[in-house]
């Protein structure tokens, strides 16, 4: 079994890595394979609410790409993966109490074009502060995940590290135990998870209240 985990920073290597990296480690001792894709510090678009991924319906447009219908940035490099995760963990540094808005970006136009690929996988996120508006962001990210019929996995405190220049995370005891407490919990949920099938769905019935 493989999980994905998402570094959403702007730096390669700063708190969000170390974060992802103590849960990622405690993965592999678990006996699960990991991969740490970054998002890199290029521009992203955010989704114009074209619709085109979801006219598409997974398949691929005339260039041979599949998913969101821009392919100039790292979005539909980081949803190619989905297919083959088996769960997946989305970190961010916090930034006015709220996620890097890059990987907010990724997000929206990744579930929306890709969440037949993420339905019934287990999925975490993290945080990372230097004080303050850590739950906020949290939150934050985890609704997309509740949307997307993705169990969400919980730790013995909210998924948050603390630390401003890089590896001060390393000095947050209590960060990084809730970071392995996490992973453990993440493997465990995999394992009683290969016994059973996700429950079957209703067809949507999406509405609004404007008649």
């Amino acid at each position: 079994m493989k999980v994905l985990l998402v570094n959403g920073s702007p730096h390669a290597d700063g708190n969000t890595r170390l974060a992802l990296e103590e849960v990622a480690k405690t993965l592999r001792e678990e006996g699960l394979e990991t991969e740490i894709v970054w998002i890199g510090n290029k521009p992203v678009r955010g989704c114009v609410a074209c619709g085109r991924c979801s006219e598409m319906a997974g398949k691929a447009f005339p260039d041979g790409h599949k998913g969101c219908v821009f392919n100039d940035d790292i979005c539909n490099q980081i949803s190619d993966k989905f297919a083959d995760a088996d769960a997946f963990v989305f970190g961010s540094p916090v930034y006015y109490g709220q996620p890097n808005g890059a990987l907010l970006c990724i997000m929206q136009r990744a579930f929306y074009s890709r969440s037949c690929d993420l339905r019934g996988k287990p999925a975490a996120v993290l945080t990372v502060c230097r004080r303050g508006g850590a739950t906020a962001a949290f939150q934050s990210l985890q609704m997309p995940l509740q949307m997307t019929n993705m169990p969400v996995i919980t730790s013995q405190y909210w998924n948050i590290a603390y630390g401003r220049a890089p590896g001060e995370t390393a000095r947050d005891v209590e960060g990084l135990q809730t970071m392995r407490q996490l992973a453990r919990n993440m493997a465990w949920v995999l394992r009683s998870l290969q016994s059973t099938s996700a429950p079957a769905m209703e067809p949507r019935q999406a509405m609004h209240f404007i008649r």
